[in-house]
Order: C-alpha cells, then structure tokens, then sequence
C-alpha cells in the first residue's frame, strides 16, 4: 500500500511539475518575433486582416508579428508551409473560408484543415461582391443574367484560385441563374482584381476588403454582395437573393491558427491577443471601411466553426455538382 502510495505521489508531483513548466512556458512566450503566414499575395483580405491584427498582436504581446506571403495553389501552399512548421508559437497561419471550401474541391491537399492545425480565434468575417468591369453593360444583376444567357461561356470571371470560395461563388451563382461564364483563376485577390480593372476579365466576386476602394473610386461597377445580409461598407448595394437570385448565400471568414500540437497555455495566449486587437475601435471602423467585421472567439469555438464550416462546403458543392479535381 505504501508503494502505491509513493507512485501516486510521484505522479501528481511530476503531472504538477509540467502543468507548472508548461504555464512558465507560456508566461515566456513570446521571446522572439511571431511569423504569420498568408497564403495569398500582398493586398488581398487575408494579407490585409492579417496585418492589421498583427500590429495590434505586437503591441500586446512585446513581439514583432511578421506577415510572409507564401502565395499559390488557392492558398494550399502557404497552408501547407504553415502545417509543417514547429508548433512552438513562433509560426502561425491566417487561414479562411478557402481553407474550409478546399477538402471539397481537391481530391488531395497537403495538410488536413481540421487535423493539422490547432485553431487559434476568428479574426473577420465578412461576404463577396459582385463586381463588374465598367465596359460591361450591366448595370444590375438581372441585366448581367440577360447578357451571359444571350452569349454562354463568352463572359469572364476572375477568382482568387480553383477551388477558393470567390470560385464556388462563381460556379453556384451560374447553378442558380442558368447561366455559362468562363472562370479564370489567379494566384490571389490582388492579382484577380488587377485583371478586372485593367479590363481583361470581365467580373469577379471579389473580397469586399481589396475591392471596395475600387467600387468607390469608379474603376469597378458593384452589382450585389453575396452573402444574405448587406454590407455596413456598401449599404446601398443589394445581396444576390434582393436582386433576384434565389438560394443564394456564400459568406467568409478570417481566422488565426497554429501548427497542431502547439501548447494550449500558448495557444490560449494568442486567442486572448486577438481578442484584444478585435475589440478595439479603430480596429473596428478600419475592417468595417474593407467590407469586413471584426470578430473574435475561443480556441475550442473556432475549432467547431471550422468543422461546421467544412461540412457546410460539402453539402453546397454537392449539390452544385462540383466534383473534386
């Protein structure tokens, strides 16, 4: 009895030891500058929240937040870069909507969404807009619908890549039309946008963040939102389903997470730091003028969101038909 006893003994003191080495851990946390990896190019919204997040995250935590761009393949690349990395703290990932949308959409990815990362906190949620290059005549979006159905598979749309959502946005909004558009796909936003203004694509359902500068400069003509609320930055502009098309809902998220196996103590540390940069109000007014709005949660709510959210693009892309590729 007395050896149980002893062993009994020997493990809480070792059990509290590393709970109280892995607290200490965290209390040093961060020692060195934080990376955050977006797998899309500079001037996208996931590039643009993670920056804006970031700085906050380094004032807060004492460290640099660094952003690297690791763009390519609808973002996979740059998530698969992140799910390899230490799960120290040191390298994170801004993952989104995409990331969720990809198991549904690819055959074979990399790095698993849900298994790979440990997920951190939401940091935006926000839609898409419809947007068209002024040289095509439609000002609404039954006038769009008339001009695609009296030439299928003549007018363009850009994407941000196969298989990310601005894609499914595409594919989803013909199943509900009737109508045939020829996809174009780019390496990010910022590239996709680029090619609507300079007028080589003719549409695209871009991130409302990189494309609302554009809607109210002129340089693009903003036709719906295609989520099933209007946007705070574009009050005026009607969602999909206001303009006529029916069953139309296809929203997004931003949201920061970590290598799996990163320490909870460290992970909890992050969670709180995003909280903190979310709620503050310049923070607020800066997401709502990009068309997004600034969101927060706990590690183990973001972690179920992720799930739902993977299952939910299952379900749409199934029903729309679209076979993994």
């Amino acid at each position: 009895m007395k050896t149980h006893k002893l062993i009994l003994s020997a493990c809480i003191g070792l059990a509290s030891m590393v709970a109280a080495g892995a607290a200490g851990a965290a209390d040093a946390y961060p020692a060195k500058p934080i990376k955050v990896i977006v797998g899309y190019p500079a001037g996208g919204a996931n590039d643009l929240v993670a920056r804006a997040i970031g700085q906050e995250m380094s004032k807060d935590l004492g460290q640099q937040v660094v952003v690297e761009n690791i763009s390519g393949a609808a973002g996979t690349i740059g998530a698969a870069s992140a799910a390899k990395a230490a799960p120290d703290g040191y390298t994170l990932f801004m993952g989104a909507g995409a990331h969720a949308l990809a198991p549904s959409v690819r055959k074979s990815l990399p790095y698993d969404i849900v298994s790979d990362f440990a997920p951190v906190s939401v940091a935006a949620i926000g839609s898409y807009v419809l947007v068209v290059n002024p040289q095509i005549k439609a000002n609404s979006v039954k006038e769009l619908i008339d001009l695609a159905k009296a030439s299928p598979g003549t007018l363009t749309f850009a994407s941000s890549g196969v298989g990310a959502p601005p894609h499914l946005a595409g594919v989803l909004f013909q199943e509900r039309t009737g109508t045939r558009l020829h996809h174009i796909p780019f390496r990010g936003d910022a590239d996709a946008n680029t090619a609507v203004l300079a007028g080589h694509v003719d549409m695209i359902f871009g991130s409302l963040g990189p494309t609302v500068p554009h809607i109210r400069g002129g340089k693009v003509r903003a036709l719906a939102v295609t989520g099933n609320a209007r946007s705070t930055a574009l009050p005026d502009v009607p969602t999909l389903q206001e303009a006529g098309v029916p069953d139309y809902n296809v929203s997004t998220w931003w949201g920061l997470l970590a290598p799996a196996g990163t320490p909870p103590a460290i992970v909890d540390k992050l969670a709180r730091s995003v909280e903190k940069a979310a709620a503050l109000p310049h923070i607020k007014e800066q997401f709502v003028n990009m068309g997004v709005e600034a969101a927060s949660s706990t590690p183990a709510e973001f972690a179920a969101f992720i799930k739902a959210e993977v299952a939910k693009f299952k379900k749409i892309t199934e029903a729309a038909g679209i076979e993994p590729q």
